[in-house]
């Protein structure tokens, strides 16, 4: 088979949505609304659907990788956001080393866990 792949952009769900937009927005991505309940999210090559919509067992189960050039750099810049005064849920969890590389965390305002990491080469 023969299948020319470009991208990946899973949809992920917000509790309250307009407040996800805006958190997602001070993460740096640009926002294009599609539809009143749907936005695409994008920066540089990564992108992602959010959608006004929440089920708790998804959301609580719901996981984004996200390789970075640098962890250090990323998570110096996350600090500087203030997300965790800005956004009451928000928790973030400083660079770990691991055998495969290195990571950092962000849960989102409904509780979605992004991984922002750096492999060794």
């Amino acid at each position: 088979m023969k299948l020319n792949m470009k991208s990946i952009r899973p949809f992920i769900g917000a509790q309250n949505y307009d407040l996800s937009r805006n958190f997602y927005k001070d993460l740096g991505f640009e926002e294009v609304v599609l539809e009143p309940k749907l936005s695409l999210f994008q920066k540089q090559e990564i992108a992602f659907y959010l959608q006004d919509y929440y089920a708790k067992d998804w959301i609580d189960n719901t996981m984004i990788f996200v390789e970075v050039e640098s962890v250090e750099e990323f998570w110096n810049d996350l600090l500087a956001l203030n997300l965790t005064e800005k956004y009451e849920n928000v928790r973030l969890t400083p660079v770990r080393a691991l055998e495969w590389g290195r990571e950092c965390f962000v849960h989102d305002p409904s509780g979605i866990l992004w991984h922002f990491g750096q492999f060794v080469k």
